[in-house]
């Protein structure tokens, strides 16, 4: 199955970038993954890591990127809680590389975020909707009426909504609680809500742990893993920029290779077991996808893009297409180039 979604993912974006052209950055010269003989473009890098992006783990862990810059730049690691964290971190520039659901990174930019998505690190499975373990519902229609936990601003929430219009719903036959992730968990364990639209690791955590249970999962109503940088540092810091892209490329090889210790870097800084963690990268979570931004990004946020409007989130349909046709900038995992650290 991954090869044949790394095969359709491939085809896609060549079939678009040759016949369309309507990708920013297409025809741009591969930005500089090296420092000019003046050094690097900047004396510090701040990038983001999270939980639900085992490939900035990765990167942390191994330090490549401390190693490739020296003392030259320092790398100030920033964690993201969830989507919704890393696009205000972005926004208020306290980060310049941040890891986001895609659908958070279309809501940021409709809204007028300066960012561009630079890489692809995964195509996960990883939001469900859950009730408690010994919850009485066992459908989405029966959440009418219900609190359903959710956070805001981040792909389950946006889960949640395209699973209500699936089953008849909107938002107008539910209460959302909005809550950081970790307290959806909380909130649900503690029998606060009667339901929670959740993220992994920690869904799969509740459910392994027999406090939750899961009504609905849909892979199609995930959106792709997004790395996204700033517009300020893409322009002015291009090799920074590629530099980054070339260290996830080289953690998804090391992932693909070593995925009991990708497993064990989770387990450890997501606080969770080792089976779990193990669970979660082999079975909600899909490393190997083309990482080039392209149409099959596209296509899976033309038809989330509505769904932000008819909810309020985003004023109108104007901005989401003005968004999707800015959002990608495919250039530096065009020239992705592993082997450079």
């Amino acid at each position: 199955m991954k090869k044949s979604i790394l095969a359709a993912a491939a085809a896609a974006v060549a079939a678009t970038l040759a016949l369309t052209g309507c990708v920013s950055g297409e025809g741009t010269p591969a930005a500089a993954d090296k420092p000019s003989e003046e050094g690097w473009s900047g004396t510090t890098l701040n990038i983001d890591f999270a939980t639900y992006n085992p490939l900035s783990l990765i990167i942390k862990d191994q330090g490549w990127l401390e190693e490739a810059l020296g003392d030259d730049v320092t790398v100030n690691w920033v964690q993201s809680a969830g989507s919704n964290k890393a696009n205000e971190a972005l926004r208020a520039g306290a980060i310049d590389v941040g890891s986001t659901a895609g659908s958070a990174a279309l809501l940021a930019r409709s809204n007028g975020s300066p960012i561009q998505v630079i890489d692809i690190y995964s195509q996960p499975n990883w939001a469900a909707i859950l009730v408690p373990a010994g919850s009485s519902i066992s459908s989405v229609e029966e959440l009418k009426g219900k609190h359903i936990a959710a956070t805001k601003g981040t792909d389950p929430y946006f889960f949640l909504l395209q699973t209500l219009e699936e089953h008849g719903l909107t938002l107008d036959d539910v209460v959302v609680e909005n809550l950081q992730h970790a307290d959806g968990k909380a909130a649900i364990e503690a029998g606060a809500v009667d339901a929670w639209s959740g993220l992994d690791p920690l869904l799969s955590t509740s459910v392994a742990n027999g406090a939750s249970k899961i009504i609905y999962d849909n892979i199609d109503f995930n959106s792709y893993g997004f790395l996204n940088a700033t517009e300020d540092f893409i322009t002015n810091h291009a090799d920074l920029a590629q530099l980054v892209v070339n260290a996830y490329e080289k953690a998804r090889a090391w992932a693909v290779e070593n995925p009991e210790e990708t497993a064990e870097i989770l387990a450890e800084v997501a606080g969770i077991d080792i089976a779990i963690a193990t669970a979660v990268i082999a079975d909600r979570t899909n490393l190997e996808v083309d990482p080039i931004p392209g149409q099959a990004q596209l296509d899976v946020l033309a038809i989330i893009g509505p769904v932000f409007v008819e909810s309020g989130d985003v004023a109108n349909q104007d901005a989401i297409d003005d968004a999707l046709a800015s959002l990608l900038e495919p250039k530096f995992a065009k020239a992705a180039d592993p082997s450079a650290l």
